[in-house]
């Protein structure tokens, strides 16, 4: 039963008896775990919150490691291996941590952007989670910058600046002209200055590609698609303005800049060939936008704590209820399927992309909407709040496995 619920992960649309078996198979097993071996019912009860398929690869080695663990029948030597595995690989990530946390010192955010928020650990989640294997730690290096970087945009557009600013700061962007925010204050400069000087050492790095000229206007054009976004809620919150659910969800796509890190992993992951950044710039593809609609609405959903702190005004909960006339509960269920459903566009996408996009482009982008499925799962923003990742951090980034 449990592995059919597993399975039932992988549906695609159409398939109603993959639906019928899914529903069947999670409320039969929330029944039964209390009746269960602790040691089955502990991995059950995981897999409920966060089955295979929407679970990050290396985190769940952690916790699976110490399940294995206590299995009568485990094999030792495989688990030895698994370990050193492990904290060889920490080792890795404390270096890439780290070397984000000297560039942020070195550029000097802290006193230079007077709202800047170091989130460099949390956020390095995201780059951890497109892929963790160790020949990729080059692009988890800039990643990690480029993460940072958009937090400071996040803050911009959000609580800092006016519309008039942002308007000229959205122009520079688009036009890659410093000279169209001179009159603006320093810290606006700083944001600008901090994607160009990424950017060309993304392109420094993709250089041998021999697709650097396309890997920056490709990058670019994704750069421009997500500030756009950001000016247009930046103006719906000057206006008092609450969307509809379907409007809001054309927005919210581009404010989770998933195209642009898939582009830059595509770059910097030794796949930047003409087909392939084509495909990922013409037209935002449907995998790119299911996995920002997972990772936006996951968000929101998980957000409704914070509701009464929270700057913007704009939700999918309450576009939601504007639209269709839901309560609250009634929202949150109706979100909860439409994410499903994005679930569905992705797997149906995987199977026909297959043939034709490397598979870790692919396993990027459902990564991309994993990390957001662990991050709020059971309705919590383990980055507003980090006090519920601590544990987490610390397991992956700084104790390591006893062996």
């Amino acid at each position: 039963m449990w592995s059919l619920y597993e399975a039932a992960q992988l549906r695609v649309h159409g398939e109603d008896i993959l639906e019928e078996a899914h529903e069947f198979t999670y409320n039969r097993l929330k029944s039964i775990t209390n009746q269960l071996n602790p040691f089955i019912a502990d991995q059950i009860n995981q897999s409920l919150v966060q089955p295979l398929h929407k679970a990050i690869p290396r985190i769940r080695t952690r916790s699976y490691m110490s399940f294995y663990e206590e299995a009568p029948s485990h094999d030792k030597v495989l688990l030895n291996f698994a370990k050193l595995d492990f904290n060889m690989l920490q080792k890795l990530y404390q270096k890439e941590v780290g070397s984000t946390t000297k560039w942020w010192k070195k550029s000097e955010f802290a006193t230079k952007v007077p709202y800047a928020r170091e989130r460099i650990v949390e956020l390095y989640s995201w780059p951890f989670a497109m892929n963790s294997e160790p020949k990729y730690s080059i692009f988890r290096g800039v990643m990690g910058k480029v993460l940072q970087w958009i937090t400071l945009t996040d803050d911009t557009y959000d609580v800092y600046g006016t519309i008039e600013e942002l308007e000229l700061l959205t122009l520079a962007f688009k036009r890659w002209d410093v000279s169209y925010i001179v009159s603006l204050p320093e810290c606006f400069k700083v944001v600008f200055n901090a994607i160009v000087e990424i950017c060309d050492e993304i392109i420094e790095l993709s250089a041998v590609s021999g697709e650097s000229n396309l890997v920056l206007q490709c990058v670019k054009q994704a750069l421009c698609h997500y500030v756009q976004g950001y000016l247009v809620e930046a103006k719906w919150y000057n206006e008092g303005y609450i969307p509809t659910y379907d409007e809001y969800k054309v927005i919210g796509a581009t404010t989770v800049p998933y195209q642009m890190l898939t582009t830059m992993f595509i770059a910097l992951g030794g796949f930047a060939t003409k087909e392939t950044l084509h495909w990922i710039s013409n037209n935002v593809p449907v995998m790119v936008h299911a996995s920002a609609l997972v990772a936006r609405l996951a968000n929101d959903l998980a957000s409704r704590k914070y509701e009464q702190q929270r700057e913007k005004g704009v939700s999918a909960v309450g576009c939601c209820i504007k639209q269709y006339g839901f309560s609250k509960e009634e929202a949150y269920d109706f979100i909860k399927k439409d994410m499903n459903n994005y679930w569905k566009d992705m797997n149906e996408e995987y199977l026909k992309l297959i043939e034709y996009i490397p598979r870790p482009v692919l396993d990027c982008i459902l990564n991309l909407a994993r990390i957001c499925e662990f991050l709020y799962a059971n309705g919590e923003d383990k980055i507003t709040d980090s006090a519920l990742f601590k544990d987490r951090i610390v397991g992956l980034l700084l104790d390591p496995v006893v062996v």
